[in-house]
């Protein structure tokens, strides 16, 4: 197993559909990680394919100019889901409770977990699921920065350094056989703590781990 028991755990145990109940319209990162996520998408997404966004919220920052055939949207609150106008269907399931998706096989081009891996207890099962659903050739990409929701972040992503979380989420794709070696796009913040801390424009630190569902897996 990549992670030990108390790595899974977190400081607010109670069920995490609670901790969502009330819908956040917020955007959880700057407008500097948001553009330069946009313009990964924008670059390894292809247009007219299948999309799911795992863990999603009212907002996907997928390119505008950018049309796909179908987007799934999954996550822990059915308001702000409903207001996410990219998405052509959605439900609500805590994949820390069980992580099977109701999706079929080999039916997404691409799955997206946006600023939310670090909730995951069960990474194993979370990305087996992943690995499943992808089409051969499939890319799944991961993106995360430096803030969280502490209380629900698991102990093994709270005690990390950012560097050490990079190395945390390619483990989570190695423990499933069968994806490419993960490639990783780190743009670190180059402006003082406290000023990001205030929320200086550019000062979130962009962080995303992708890797490919093998053509003949």
């Amino acid at each position: 197993m990549i992670l030990r028991p108390n790595q899974r755990l977190k400081l607010d145990d109670t069920n995490d559909k609670l901790f969502y109940t009330d819908p956040r319209f917020v955007t959880h990162v700057d407008e500097g990680f948001i553009q330069q996520l946009t313009d990964l998408y924008r670059q390894r997404l292809k247009p007219n394919t299948r999309i799911f966004d795992m863990m999603s919220s009212w907002v996907s920052h997928l390119p505008a100019e950018m049309q796909f055939s179908y987007v799934e949207g999954h996550g822990l609150n059915a308001e702000e889901l409903a207001r996410n106008s990219r998405l052509n269907h959605y439900f609500v399931q805590n994949i820390n409770d069980n992580p099977q998706l109701p999706l079929q096989d080999q039916n997404f081009d691409a799955v997206l977990n946006c600023v939310s891996v670090q909730y995951v207890q069960y990474p194993e099962a979370v990305f087996s699921e992943i690995y499943r659903i992808l089409k051969p050739g499939g890319v799944a990409i991961i993106s995360f920065s430096n803030r969280m929701f502490f209380q629900k972040a698991i102990q093994a992503w709270r005690d990390a350094s950012e560097e050490t979380r990079v190395e945390l989420v390619k483990s989570y794709f190695a423990s499933v056989p069968g994806f490419t070696t993960p490639e990783v796009i780190a743009h670190k913040s180059n402006i003082p703590n406290f000023l990001q801390w205030l929320g200086a424009p550019g000062g979130d630190p962009f962080y995303a781990v992708l890797a490919y569902r093998n053509q003949e897996s």
